[in-house]
């Protein structure tokens, strides 16, 4: 059951990183991985900055932090793609 729930919950916080991020067009596989290494990143960098969110559901804080970590992501991603757009609303 828990590679069912990292999944799902890796799948959440890529699709809003990536809704935030102006969608970027990865897609479903990546933006599932890309939750899933921003749950570690979110969760790293809130621990090195000493930040805790507690909202009151577990499954809500996991969300919140992964996706913090998916944006970090992306802007990384951004950066080293030189700004290049590849979204699907750009044409």
């Amino acid at each position: 059951m828990g590679i069912v729930y990292t999944i799902i919950i890796g799948a959440i916080c890529g699709y809003i990183a990536d809704a935030l991020m102006k969608n970027n067009g990865y897609g479903l596989v990546i933006n599932i991985i890309i939750g899933i290494a921003g749950s570690y990143i979110g969760g790293w960098a809130f621990a090195q900055l000493g930040l805790t969110i507690n909202v009151g559901h577990t499954i809500l804080n996991q969300i919140i932090i992964g996706a913090v970590g998916a944006i970090i992501i992306l802007f990384i991603l951004g950066v080293i793609r030189g700004g290049r757009k590849r979204g699907r609303r750009n044409r």
